[in-house]
């Protein structure tokens, strides 16, 4: 086997409500309150490249697993067999790879272009915040699904598993932040723990999202959010207080 290697250049970075990789969705589209930005890069923005791309609701966004650099394993435990099987990696969607590349099927929800900068709107999104994106592609229904394949130990997708609820101190944070809201519980209720600690676990939880430091802990069948507090990023995606 040769020794060809490729070099990637980023045509886009993610700006996601997701701030941490711990409580992101094991596979897009499972939450598809997550919504985002593709942030084009300078040289890329131009309207020309984008021609079309506008006649169609999903696109494929090849991107690479930037927190995972330099580290990968031939063998991965996925969080669908509990943690405690293993299988190959290419069997599996683990982040740790040997060439650290994902991809993504998102629903293309708009483009900006204005002041210099282009931008998707993106939804379904399952990517770290400051992902690098190297390519995007239009997804073809006829080509691309096949609903009847097998999906060996992965064959239904997942359910949610948890009720939400909000206590009073998290309430009085998301009166008015409905598309907030629905982010956060649509995010937990696939239950974002690792496998080991299902089951009996009182352990209080905390993740960044969507500008927000959000504390939860689970009892029996249901999490309870106690509280959110805003941290105050930036770039955040926007989910404003009107939305």
């Amino acid at each position: 086997m040769s020794d060809h290697c490729l070099h990637l250049q980023a045509i886009a970075r993610v700006i996601s409500p997701y701030r941490e990789k711990f409580g992101i969705p094991r596979q897009a589209g499972l939450v598809e309150a997550a919504c985002g930005w593709l942030e084009m890069a300078p040289e890329f923005a131009r309207p020309e490249a984008f021609e079309g791309l506008e006649g169609f609701e999903r696109i494929w966004v090849i991107f690479g697993f930037h927190a995972c650099e330099g580290r990968y394993r031939l063998r991965v435990r996925p969080p669908r067999l509990g943690g405690n099987r293993e299988v190959g990696v290419f069997a599996s969607r683990s982040p740790f790879r040997p060439n650290n590349l994902g991809l993504s099927l998102l629903g293309l929800e708009g483009i900006e272009h204005a002041d210099g900068r282009l931008r998707l709107r993106v939804s379904g999104v399952d990517l770290l915040h400051d992902t690098p994106v190297y390519d995007i592609k239009p997804y073809l229904p006829y080509a691309d699904a096949h609903p009847g394949a097998a999906s060996g130990f992965a064959a239904q997708p997942p359910s949610p598993v948890l009720a939400v609820h909000f206590g009073e101190m998290a309430e009085v944070v998301l009166r008015e932040r409905p598309a907030l809201r629905e982010l956060i519980a649509q995010t937990l209720a696939l239950d974002p723990r690792p496998a080991y600690r299902k089951g009996r676990d009182r352990r209080r939880y905390g993740m960044r999202i969507e500008g927000f430091d959000v504390r939860w802990r689970v009892e029996g069948d249901h999490a309870e959010v106690e509280t959110i507090v805003p941290v105050g990023l930036d770039d955040a995606p926007g989910l404003s207080a009107s939305d």
